[in-house]
């Protein structure tokens, strides 16, 4: 099982009111994927970032309000896409399951 934190990452010191904020965890069953890839692409398609996952299977994306698409890349697994819309203020949290 994992021995992540629920709820995901500290926010402490990120002003949440004035950012849109992308985080989750990449799982397989109930274990954290610590070595898969979490990229970032626009309405249309396009690459606008990427970020590993922790050790414990938790990735962050400050972004533009709107909606973005996640790819998430892991070894053993088709790349996995999921469509989340940011806003500012909020905080939007992910689960992806591989």
């Amino acid at each position: 099982m994992c021995g992540a934190v629920k709820g995901g990452l500290s926010l402490d010191g990120v002003d949440v009111a004035k950012e849109a904020i992308i985080q989750g965890q990449v799982l397989r069953g109930e274990d954290a994927v610590g070595n898969a890839y979490v990229r970032l692409l626009d309405r249309t398609g396009e690459f606008t970032a990427e970020v590993p996952t922790s050790a414990t299977g938790h990735f962050r994306f400050f972004a533009g309000p709107g909606e973005w698409t996640l790819r998430t890349l892991a070894p053993q697994s088709e790349p996995v896409d999921t469509v989340v819309t940011a806003a500012k203020g909020v905080v939007a949290e992910v689960e992806i399951a591989l």
